[in-house]
């Protein structure tokens, strides 16, 4: 009998020279005793024995074996003297395994046990246990004895089987879908042989949550054992003309996950994800119950150098993700770009508070210009950050992620005490001028979040600013519709002297039956609506309806008492009609850029107003 693997013969590789005068005089008594005296106690226990046992010399050859031993290997018991050990027992397979046994018939080593997957003459395996150890310290020799370990190795290969796969649908579970893709990733998978890619689908049954809940678990058991059969028939379609077909798994819950070795390239990703698209299209018999569902997949392949299973699956999550927010029922491929704009939005969000105290957020100022006269009557404060690694960002790079975090709170009021105090320097500076008002932006989660009443009164009593010169914009989704809380503490700013405005006013609800009941100073036109007016280009033709649009706000505003602000001025027959139609202040490109507040204080220096464009680069 002989073991699985081949290796070093032993009896060639022993050292002849290493067998001792002892070795030979042991032999010599041991045949002479054999001869002449009967067997003792020992020798009658030994040959009984039901654990198979052999008698080896220090030359690596058999003296003796019990029945059970012959039995095990299935040879001649009387054959066995003068057999090479190693070779019965599989001891040569590998390196370290027939190192240890050669030290441990020298008496290097005390003992040794290793497990071995021996083959019958009759075509069965056998798993063993080989334990082997000298027989005595006046003896020459080891006792090898084999235990038979295959019933517990194959209950073990069941419990595996059963730990690895999931119970519902058969397929294997998330721990050996893991082992597989570590596998897989390995340098020596994939540089001898193969594509060096990867890929993988992971998909995510859409709806899946609501059969649960309606139908019970029992029905979206066998709806996921179906949906697993269906998916293992695209994978075995798929992997017919291959070497391979790709490892379909079950991760959790309603994911499935289906994992392509040695991919040819997106193509074939793309191709098995329309596969199993298609597949489960089709209406499900389950109990009587007809069902439909579908899946959204996320799709990644890439090479597989460099490549690492926590990598790969994120990114897979990431798409997974990206195909259920374009509308489910659908494959998406990884984007590298879109990926690296979520990364830096996450970037972006965990570094927010922390920059708040570092001190990376500056403000810049925009002026607003009387329509009739061209004076600079205020500013609006617009936030920067002054990223160390992304560079300076404008405010639609980070105030969502604020307002989502809630660090709208510090930085709001960091704002608005930064805008309050230097207006009134500028106040100050320019005693002779009229003074100047600076608005700030408030989003409505600084109302609910914290208290804006007393946030602004303590910031204009530290600054010394009056009420008058303070505005705070919010945006028309966020004013119109306020009750409770937000109504009253607009109201209470608005009795303490502080203006109101509404942001990009015409692009939300506008209910304009609200603008009789808020404390509404200010409205903003939005943008939009002036860029569909007259340009100084001949060939740009205005948008009628845009003037009579505005024309008609602006009317509606003056009759209700207040003021109208155009953002994104930026040709002076823009600032023309709107002065025609009776528009208050103006805002945009024409008069200035956002600029540093020392640029403002050169305006207010040198009586600079806005018939001539500042602030241009």
């Amino acid at each position: 009998m002989s073991g699985t693997s081949e290796g070093p013969t032993p009896a060639a590789d022993l050292d002849r020279s290493a067998v001792t005068e002892s070795d030979k005089t042991y032999r010599k008594s041991y045949e002479k005793t054999d001869e002449k005296t009967e067997p003792t106690t020992y020798e009658h226990a030994f040959a009984a024995a039901a654990l198979p046992m052999a008698v080896v010399g220090r030359d690596g050859l058999v003296t003796a074996a019990n029945e059970a031993f012959a039995t095990l290997i299935g040879a001649d018991q009387a054959g066995l003297p003068g057999r090479i050990a190693a070779d019965l027992v599989d001891l040569a397979s590998d390196a370290r395994t027939w190192h240890a046994y050669r030290e441990v018939l020298r008496g290097r080593q005390a003992r040794l046990r290793c497990t071995r997957r021996l083959k019958h003459p009759d075509g069965h395996s056998v798993w063993a246990q080989v334990t082997i150890a000298p027989l005595a310290k006046d003896v020459p020799g080891v006792l090898i004895s084999v235990s038979d370990i295959s019933a517990r190795r194959e209950l073990q290969a069941r419990l595996r089987h059963l730990q690895m796969h999931d119970p519902v649908t058969r397929l294997p579970n998330r721990t050996l879908f893991f082992e597989r893709l570590s596998a897989a990733l390995e340098a020596e998978s994939y540089e001898q042989s193969g594509t060096g890619r990867i890929g993988l689908c992971y998909l995510d049954l859409d709806g899946f949550k609501a059969v649960n809940d309606t139908l019970g678990h029992r029905v979206g058991d066998r709806l996921l054992a179906a949906v697993a059969e269906r998916l293992t028939r695209v994978a075995d379609e798929a992997g017919f003309a291959r070497a391979g077909a790709p490892l379909v798994a079950r991760l959790g819950g309603d994911e499935f996950a289906l994992l392509v070795e040695d991919s040819t390239g997106t193509e074939q990703l793309a191709d098995l994800a329309e596969s199993a698209l298609a597949a489960l299209q089709a209406p499900f018999d389950l109990a009587g119950q007809r069902l439909s569902l579908s899946a959204s997949i996320g799709v990644v392949e890439r090479h597989a150098a460099g490549t690492t299973a926590t990598g790969l699956m994120q990114a897979a999550d990431t798409t997974l993700y990206w195909a259920k927010a374009d509308g489910k029922s659908r494959w998406t491929l990884f984007d590298p770009e879109r990926n690296a704009h979520l990364v830096t939005r996450q970037a972006l969000s965990s570094t927010l508070r922390p920059a708040i105290e570092r001190g990376e957020f500056v403000l810049e100022y925009q002026p607003l210009v009387g329509m009739g006269d061209g004076r600079l009557s205020g500013v609006e404060a617009l936030v920067r950050w002054h990223h160390p690694e992304f560079g300076t960002l404008t405010p639609n790079r980070f105030i969502g992620l604020a307002e989502e975090d809630g660090s709208i709170v510090p930085l709001g009021r960091w704002a608005l005490t930064t805008a309050c105090r230097q207006a009134r320097r500028w106040q100050l500076d320019h005693p002779g001028e009229p003074p100047i008002f600076v608005s700030v932006n408030v989003a409505v989660r600084q109302v609910w979040d914290s208290d804006l009443v007393a946030d602004v009164a303590e910031t204009l009593a530290e600054t010394g600013l009056a009420p008058h010169l303070l505005q705070l914009e919010l945006t028309e989704s966020a004013v119109m519709g306020s009750a409770g809380r937000p109504l009253q503490a607009l109201q209470a700013l608005s009795d303490m002297g502080v203006r109101i405005a509404i942001d990009d006013f015409g692009t939300g609800y506008s209910n304009l039956a609200y603008l009789s009941r808020l404390p509404v100073s200010v409205l903003k036109l939005d943008g939009s609506f002036v860029r569909g007016f007259q340009y100084d280009d001949p060939g740009d033709r205005p948008n009628p309806a845009d003037e009579v649009v505005v024309e008609a706000m602006i009317q509606l505003a003056h009759r209700l008492g207040l003021t109208v602000t155009a953002e994104c001025v930026e040709t002076s027959a823009q600032a023309s009609r709107l002065r025609h139609i009776g528009c208050d202040t103006g805002q945009g490109w024409l008069y200035s850029r956002p600029v540093t507040a020392d640029r403002i204080s050169e305006l207010l220096d040198t009586r600079t107003y806005a018939d001539a464009p500042v602030g241009k680069p």
